[in-house]
C-alpha cells in the first residue's frame, strides 16, 4: 500500500505518518523499493512468501538517516499491530531492549 501511495497510485492513507521519511527522500519510489526489497530478503530468510515482482529492480547506493525517535516511533507501532494481528510474535518482542532494535539496512540510525 505504502509503494502505491508513493507512487500516486491510490488516494487513501497519503497523509500516512509513516511515509515522511520516504516523502522526504528525493527519490521515494526509489527508497520504497529499496526497503521492501529487504523486507523480501528477510522473508526469504525466513522462510515467508513474499512477491518480488511488486518491487521494482533497482541499486540503492546510499542509506537514509533517521533519527533513534523516529525507529522508536516505528517499533511502538509495529507492536500495537502485533498485539492485534500475531499475539505470539507481539508476547516475543514486546519486552526487546530498545537497542537492540536494528533499523532495515536503507536506514541508518542518527
Amino acid at each position: 500500500m505504502a509503494k502505491k501511495v508513493l507512487e500516486g497510485k491510490t488516494i487513501g492513507y497519503r497523509n500516512h505518518p509513516q511515509l515522511t521519511i520516504f516523502r522526504n527522500y528525493e527519490r521515494p519510489v526509489d527508497l520504497i523499493n529499496g526497503y521492501l526489497f529487504q523486507i523480501y530478503l528477510e522473508a526469504r530468510k525466513r522462510g515467508y512468501s513474499f512477491d518480488l515482482s511488486k518491487i521494482e529492480a533497482l541499486e540503492l547506493r546510499e542509506v537514509v538517516t533517521v533519527t533513534r525517535e523516529q525507529l522508536k516511533e516505528e517499533f511502538r507501532l509495529l507492536l500495537e499491530k502485533l498485539k492485534v494481528r500475531d499475539k505470539g510474535k507481539f508476547e516475543e518482542i514486546k519486552n526487546l531492549e530498545f537497542d537492540s532494535v536494528e533499523p532495515n539496512p536503507v536506514f541508518r540510525v542518527a
